[in-house]
């Protein structure tokens, strides 16, 4: 009788940092960088190349709550220049340091899952 294969969903498996075929192994060696394979079934990362997918959509998120908050702060509190600096550059870096690794995990999760590749041209 064939074994049933229970694939964990993606998203889930990468904002939890692990495997994307197993759901069980860790994704991650240290903060941000991929471990050569999975420790539970073997999977090998090696085709997992996030680029700058990560920081595009962390810089996107973080730079919309940033902003909103800012303008927010200034129209109803009107707090001087130096507390606004302090405010939302530590608000930047931590949002920042938060969301990448999760983020970094469902892009190579879903770059499993649908399968991607490096474009080829056709001859």
């Amino acid at each position: 009788m064939a074994q049933d294969i229970v694939r964990p969903n993606p998203t889930l498996a990468g904002l939890a940092g692990r495997c994307p075929r197993c759901g069980k192994g860790h994704l991650f060696n240290g903060y941000l960088t991929l471990r050569p394979s999975c420790e539970v079934c073997g999977l090998d990362y090696a085709f997992a190349d996030t680029a700058d997918g990560p920081a595009f959509f962390v810089m996107s998120i973080v730079g919309i709550v940033v902003v909103a908050l800012a303008l927010w702060v200034e129209f109803t509190f009107e707090p001087p220049i130096w507390l606004h600096l302090v405010m939302w550059f530590s608000l930047s870096i931590v949002l920042s340091m938060v969301l990448v690794r999760p983020l970094k995990g469902v892009m190579v999760a879903l770059q499993y899952h649908n399968k991607a590749e490096e474009g080829r041209l056709q001859k």
